[in-house]
């Protein structure tokens, strides 16, 4: 398939894309700076086809966000609270039992849980926490806890990284969010996270992760004060961490929203800022099997045709997800089996509901029984 560009810079790049070669740091700023959207765009679909063919993937899961008191305070964060501030909550194991029984009745797949770094939280309620979700859900995958809140469980449970890994492995834990990296660069963490782990730190979490044989995500928190150097590094230090490990399953493009948060009155970002970037993060991201449109932070028209810039997963249904809509996201905060798989469809693809590791799962509900 000939592919014509209305930037001549493009067409280098389609070399490499053909001849199967590594883009390096140049190509990824050509193509940030391109304004042919639609020849990047084809770009990245090319490699996406090329990968998955029509299929586009979504999973069955519930989300809950168990605590909001976090001691980071990040700058660009509307969730976190302090202790007795109002607004303040942590749940109960009775508060997650009842989230999970509202819908026992449904076949999820995957919980998936973060929170913020909660000084009064001792390590065993989080592997209390781990073991009441499998014993009410005992076939779903538990995707829980990012590098960040891993980070935090070693320190307070004086077991190291391995061994708390371990720890939570046995109780239940599956997988590993992405989330917590926001730029794998030391000025914007200085800036906006000066109290939440570095890059350094966040990159040697997830290698031990990997090597606990736990998948993980990977994410950029894209659309703040960050320079386009600074994303096309951030995806070149994931790709070397993923050479050397092969532990990463997906990256998910997070665009920022500001309301609510120290930087709000920063502009949101725009549909060609939001496809660029999954579309670069494609073509970057070469060792990587997934690129994710997550609908929640973009929307799901835009997310629909992130599908045709390289995305092939819409995630998931997710219902009552708190952290981006306190910051101002419009999206609605759930969206039904079978609303999912018509968004994909309706793009011309072919909707695949998969388990949290992409293997295709028949739509008949699973056994979703567990203890009381």
């Amino acid at each position: 398939m000939e592919i014509g560009f209305l930037d001549p810079s493009l067409a280098p790049i389609l070399e490499k894309v053909e001849a199967g070669r590594r883009l390096d740091f140049e190509d990824g700023m050509a193509l940030y700076h391109s304004h042919d959207l639609i020849g990047v765009g084809r770009l990245a679909d090319r490699v996406r086809r090329g990968r998955h063919g029509r299929t586009a993937y979504y999973v069955y899961n519930q989300h809950i966000n168990y605590t909001n008191v976090c001691r980071n305070r990040c700058r660009f964060c509307a969730f976190a609270r302090d202790k007795a501030e109002t607004g303040a909550y942590t749940y109960t194991l009775d508060d997650v039992r009842e989230r999970l029984f509202s819908r026992i009745h449904e076949p999820i797949r995957e919980v998936h849980m973060v929170g913020g770094v909660n000084p009064s939280l001792p390590f065993s309620y989080y592997i209390d926490l781990l073991k009441t979700v499998r014993e009410i859900r005992p076939h779903a995958v538990i995707k829980a806890f990012t590098a960040v809140e891993i980070d935090h469980l070693a320190g307070i449970s004086g077991l190291g990284l391995d061994a708390v890994l371990a720890a939570l492995k046995a109780a239940g834990l599956g997988m590993i969010p992405g989330g917590g990296a926001e730029v794998l660069n030391d000025r914007v963490w200085s800036t906006l996270f000066p109290k939440k782990i570095n890059s350094e730190r966040w990159l040697a979490v997830m290698g031990a992760v990997h090597r606990a044989g736990l998948t993980a995500n990977a994410t950029l928190l894209y659309g703040h004060i960050e320079t386009l150097e600074e994303r096309v590094r951030h995806f070149i230090r994931l790709r070397e961490l993923q050479d050397r490990t092969g532990g990463f399953s997906a990256f998910i493009p997070l665009a920022f929203h500001a309301e609510n948060t120290q930087l709000s009155d920063l502009p949101p970002t725009t549909g060609f800022d939001d496809l660029k970037t999954v579309a670069v993060a494609r073509l970057m991201l070469d060792n990587f099997d997934h690129i994710k449109a997550y609908w929640v932070m973009i929307g799901e028209k835009l997310a629909q045709v992130a599908l045709s810039f390289g995305a092939d997963d819409l995630d998931g249904t997710i219902v009552e997800e708190k952290i981006t809509h306190m910051a101002g996201a419009t999206s609605p905060k759930g969206l039904a089996r079978e609303e999912m798989a018509r968004l994909i469809a309706c793009a011309g693809f072919t909707p695949v509901e998969r388990d949290s590791f992409y293997r295709p799962v028949a739509a008949a509900p699973i056994e979703t029984g567990g203890g009381s």
